[in-house]
């Protein structure tokens, strides 16, 4: 699939909280029969970013999935377990007054959150667990669009080294 182009990005970062992303801790509420926690309400999102599709994703121990964005989608990532990870987020959108910031949060078994990360909002996690770990996401926007036709709404820069999105 024929991916977006890279906008032009800030080329250093500080470390700070990013406008528009919405991190809760998620509750597990346990009993005799097992455990349930909520990964996301409706009526706790604004109505554009309500989620279209839903996958689970598993990653081994010491691998990374991005760093990369979106244009129009919002990730609405929960991180409930199994396995810890490392979670990666720069603001590179221009006009967002937390433009240049970054932020990296411990998330998972021992931290269950969930996150909301909006479009220009660039990311990536690292498993820093010893067995594979899960990553839920609801996402606002269809993987390539309707019947999976239209270019995907994904760049990627894990495959480049010449990127500031240093996962340290």
């Amino acid at each position: 699939m024929k991916q977006s182009p890279k906008p032009e990005r800030p080329e250093t970062f500080v470390e700070g909280i990013i406008e528009g992303v919405d991190v809760r801790p998620l509750v597990v509420r346990a009993d005799k029969r097992g455990w349930l926690a909520e990964l996301y309400r409706g009526d706790e999102l604004p109505a554009e970013q309500h989620p279209v599709m839903a996958y689970l994703s598993e990653t081994l121990p010491g691998v990374a999935r991005g760093p990369h964005e979106h244009h129009d989608q919002t990730d609405y990532f929960a991180f409930i377990g199994p396995g810890d990870f490392s979670l990666y987020l720069w603001d590179a959108r221009a006009g967002s007054a937390t433009r240049g910031n970054c932020m990296k949060l411990a998330v998972g078994e021992s931290n269950p959150k969930s996150v909301v990360i909006p479009p220009g909002v660039v990311h990536a996690y690292r498993n820093i667990g010893k067995t594979p770990g899960r990553v839920f996401n609801a996402a606002n926007r269809l993987y390539a669009g309707p019947g999976r036709r239209e270019v995907v709404d994904e760049i990627r820069y894990e495959d480049s080294e010449n990127h500031p999105y240093r996962m340290e």
